[in-house]
């Protein structure tokens, strides 16, 4: 099979060749392979972090998973608009460093935003930070520069021309989230408490513009959907998930199954419960990334004993201790680990816990991709 097709079989709880191989590493490690400071792909999108990404699946040899491709179905801005529009400045370059603000034309005056976004030469970039924590002052800026993008995509254009250059190495996906309480915003969970009829209006019109964008997702016919919203579990548990995204989940899956087209949820930390909703009330095809304790709460062959027969799952060597510290001889005991746990079948992704970091060892990553091809074939 090519990896697109044992991805895809995989994907649909089939069982393809052998088990798919596709650690989770959409940022950092694709980054540091283009030696280039970390901004120029945040930032200036040069090269973009799809491209970076693709780049990385070619290098190590593994069956690509891009999650998903920034797209815009907004229609082109009316020239006379265009000045409240926000666009992005740097306000302060350091050797390490670049910070930046937003800013719009309003009736003739400068509006600013009161935080700012940090992009580091050697690590993600940091957004929405208080000008306070930073010893900033909040008032306008007296010099800055407007960021111009070496490649500015408009449209579905990324899309296509990532699916190109994918070809045949992998599979590329387009996203929608699912409405709920915000895990980066605490105040979110006092209103649900304090006004939960408010918040509930609110993620059900939350879930009405994600379907409208969904549709127009599946009428681009991508590989996958992915579902989801990074921890979401953390601060939408049964009880308020079941208020706020199941029926999101439903409709979201159900187009899709529709559509021909498999979904799959990303749901970093404790996912054992959304495993089991999901496979029990939804029509979701897949689910990651199924971290283990402490990152998460789920036992892999415990999840494929339960639900395995109808959801796909994907993961779940562990992000630090076996990929990022371990050795070569851990990393190949926990592939064969996941593998006897979950690979029974079909349905089964090799994959790690949530985003392998940036100094994770080559010979790690070679060493999984390679026991996933030698001891995964069924």
């Amino acid at each position: 099979m090519i990896p697109k097709e044992r991805m895809l079989t995989a994907m649909r709880n089939g069982k393809p060749d052998y088990v798919p191989v596709a650690p989770d590493m959409s940022n950092m490690i694709p980054c540091r392979l283009t030696k280039k400071p970390f901004w120029d792909i945040y930032l200036y999108n040069n090269p973009p972090k799809w491209k970076a990404y693709i780049d990385a699946v070619k290098y190590f040899g593994f069956d690509g998973w891009l999650e998903a491709v920034p797209v815009s179905y907004s229609p082109e801005p009316v020239p006379e608009l265009l000045p409240s529009l926000w666009k992005e400045a740097i306000i302060l370059k350091t050797d390490d460093r670049i910070y930046t603000r937003n800013h719009r034309t309003v009736s003739g005056k400068e509006e600013w935003s009161r935080t700012c976004n940090v992009y580091y030469i050697d690590n993600s970039p940091t957004h929405g930070v208080e000008l306070s924590k930073l010893g900033m002052p909040t008032t306008t800026p007296t010099e800055w520069e407007d960021v111009k993008k070496v490649n500015n995509y408009k449209g579905t254009d990324a899309f296509y021309e990532a699916y190109e250059y994918m070809g045949d190495r992998g599979v590329v996906g387009l996203a929608v989230q699912m409405p709920g309480l915000n895990i980066k915003n605490p105040d979110s969970v006092y209103e649900y408490y304090d006004n939960p009829k408010k918040v509930i209006a609110r993620c059900e019109k939350q879930t009405e513009n994600a379907i409208a964008t969904l549709k127009k997702h599946l009428e681009l016919k991508p590989d996958f959907i992915l579902i989801g919203n990074s921890g979401h579990m953390l601060s939408n548990p049964p009880p308020i998930f079941r208020d706020l995204s199941l029926y999101a989940l439903k409709e979201f899956s159900k187009l899709c199954k529709s559509a021909g087209i498999p979904s799959q949820v990303h749901c970093c930390g404790p996912e054992y419960q959304l495993v089991k909703i999901a496979a029990e009330e939804s029509d979701l095809s897949s689910i990651n990334p199924l971290e283990i304790p402490p990152m998460g709460d789920c036992d892999l062959a415990k999840v494929k004993k339960e639900f395995g027969n109808k959801i796909s799952l994907m993961g779940n060597l562990h992000t630090t201790d076996v990929m990022l510290r371990g050795s070569v001889k851990d990393v190949e005991n926990a592939a064969k680990a996941a593998i006897d746990a979950a690979a029974h079948d079909g349905g089964f992704i090799l994959s790690t816990g949530d985003q392998c970091g940036r100094d994770t060892p080559d010979e790690n990553i070679f060493a999984m991709i390679e026991t996933g091809r030698k001891y995964g074939k069924y």
